[in-house]
């Protein structure tokens, strides 16, 4: 159950575009430190959104990441779901949750990828990051069979229901399957209720794509 101020996510059809909070709670009911947060917007088609916050949504991201950040890895946020937190004139948290088919042990899972998780720098560690992924976490449950993301921050996500995942990674590219080792390490996993009975420890694999795979 959510409590009052909580992000919430209807299960019956939403407007493309909505407001689905105005409230600066975080996750364990106290308010976040910067107090002026007022909107959480979820877009199910870029085109539904406002072209300026989808700019700054941009920016903000080259600007989280550093120049590590490319245009393929923008690119990768498209075609789902895209969550932003502003403060009516600025853009300060963005997340997207794309639609992606991996497999997992035998069985072939439509996932909510979360991609592209970033905060204005100058207001990170002051719970914007928790209010965008509760926020996240509901779209994933609500819409997916498993959420899967990848990522170096672990004890953040694994606070919010993530789990790491144990197995072996691959990626499949036509009828060439690779591992992929690097990947292990960042892999981390959301239960929904639909998902079905998996093993962490079991083969990982998702579909090659233009930049990185995972």
């Amino acid at each position: 159950m959510h409590q009052s101020g909580d992000p919430v996510c209807a299960s019956e059809p939403r407007a493309r575009c909505e407001v689905v909070s105005r409230t600066s709670r975080s996750a364990s009911g106290t308010l976040c430190r910067v107090q002026n947060i007022s909107w959480t917007v979820i877009a199910d088609d870029d085109r539904d959104l406002d072209p300026a916050v989808l700019e700054d949504a941009g920016d903000l991201c080259h600007l989280a990441f550093g120049p590590g950040f490319t245009s393929h890895d923008w690119a990768h946020t498209f075609g789902g779901q895209r969550l932003v937190v502003t403060d009516r004139s600025r853009v300060l948290g963005h997340t997207a949750v794309v639609p992606r088919s991996i497999r997992i042990g035998n069985q072939l899972l439509r996932v909510g990828y979360v991609e592209g998780v970033a905060v204005a720098p100058s207001l990170q560690g002051q719970g914007i990051g928790t209010l965008l992924m509760r926020a996240t976490n509901d779209v994933v449950r609500l819409r997916y069979d498993v959420g899967v993301l990848s990522t170096g921050r672990h004890a953040f996500y694994e606070r919010l229901g993530w789990e790491r995942w144990e197995g072996p990674s691959y990626v499949q590219n036509g009828s060439r399957l690779a591992r992929t080792p690097d990947e292990d390490a960042g892999i981390m996993v959301l239960r929904t209720p639909l998902t079905p009975c998996i093993d962490l420890r079991s083969e990982i694999t998702c579909q090659a794509r233009e930049g990185d795979d995972w």
